[in-house]
């Protein structure tokens, strides 16, 4: 009793272990290397479950670790590798997964999974452009915040001290004392409200129709819009490409592909894409004079649909939007950089102002008697 005691205590911990795993993301560099070594691998002839057992052996992050580990149980009981990939969606992609099983039965695993880990690279490396463009302007506006806090709170009290007469002095040296007085007393509050402004915005995205009114008007913010849209195309393109290259049909690449971008007024719109093309109309009627996609793809996508090179098409598409995010990003960055110093100078000036003007009004006035 003792033993099928511990049995059962071991297999709930197991779950919960295979559940907590299961909810961590793998990182982007460590899932290339991982394709790239098995690629190299099996290209070498040796058998999918000697590599995965080599890799397991020497993964140093625990958490793909047992991911590995988790995968050659499930290979021992003959699982196809999409069926392991297909365990961990958080970490592999619907999309990968698809790839891989389309393969799997053309014995070109390793051409394949190479592939794959350079269009992971690609695509992620489309993500991530437009969070390094973000990181500079929001480090900036937290170390701006954070100077405002520190000066409200301990800077400015002690220097207007020196005024016993508050209710003569200006009006924005009366401002800055009201902010500095809600910075003093209610400071917790600030704290409170944006902490608040984070959860909410986080549970409010959660809901599908709050989610698809959010992301459409992130595509209506002036000049941020343009780069949202390239970044949007060139992931659709790449993945859409990808899928049809390694045989999904049309309209279930059309639907994998939705969920691949993380825009839901996007993915709304290739969901009725998936329903036309299912319906019997064409990929280009379908998007003609539509706003979420440009006259150029609609023409191209036209053309080569009709000469039956659709996936050769859309890579072309994805590579230049690829290189117009490039120079979209860095135009972007040279936009930002004048706005935020004349942010902070307007900052400086106003606290200045508010602090020097009584004083410059208290010496005129002793001049004058």
């Amino acid at each position: 009793m003792i033993d099928v005691k511990k049995i059962q205590e071991k297999s709930a911990m197991e779950k919960l272990n295979e559940m907590l795993i299961s909810m961590q993301t793998i990182k982007t560099k460590e899932k290339v290397i991982f394709y790239r070594l098995l690629s190299t691998m099996v290209n070498a002839w040796m058998s999918l479950l000697r590599s995965m057992m080599v890799l397991e052996k020497q993964e140093k992050n625990l958490v793909f670790k047992k991911i590995l580990w988790r995968f050659c149980e499930e290979l021992k009981s003959w699982k196809s590798l999409s069926e392991c990939l297909g365990l961990y969606p958080s970490s592999f992609s619907n999309a990968e997964v698809w790839i891989v099983r389309s393969w799997e039965k053309t014995w070109k695993l390793n051409t394949v999974l190479l592939d794959l880990a350079n269009q992971v690279e690609k695509v992620a490396s489309i993500s991530g452009k437009l969070k390094s463009a973000m990181i500079y302007p929001l480090f900036i506006l937290v170390v701006v915040f954070w100077v405002v806090f520190v000066m409200m709170t301990m800077v400015v009290p002690k220097l207007l001290d020196i005024f016993e007469d508050k209710a003569s002095l200006p009006a924005s040296t009366q401002t800055l004392i009201a902010l500095s007085n809600f910075f003093t007393h209610y400071w917790y509050l600030i704290i409170i409200l944006v902490f608040g402004i984070i959860v909410w915005i986080s549970l409010w995205k959660k809901t599908a129709s709050w989610r698809y009114l959010f992301d459409s008007i992130i595509l209506k913010v002036p000049v941020f819009w343009e780069v949202v849209r390239k970044i949007i195309l060139s992931k659709f393109s790449r993945i859409f490409a990808w899928l049809i290259w390694s045989w999904v049909s049309i309209v279930e690449s059309l639907r994998i592909t939705s969920d691949a971008v993380w825009n839901e007024a996007y993915r709304q719109r290739l969901l009725l894409l998936s329903e036309d093309v299912k319906g019997g109309i064409k990929i280009w009627e379908s998007i003609d004079s539509d706003e979420f996609f440009p006259e150029m793809v609609t023409q191209m996508i036209q053309v080569w649909e009709e000469t039956a090179k659709l996936d050769q098409v859309i890579v072309k598409v994805a590579d230049f939007y690829d290189e117009q995010v490039d120079n979209t990003i860095t135009n972007l960055n040279k936009l930002l950089e004048p706005f935020i110093i004349v942010f902070l100078a307007v900052v400086v000036w106003f606290i200045a102002m508010a602090i020097m003007q009584p004083i410059m009004n208290l010496a005129d006035t002793v001049s004058n008697s």
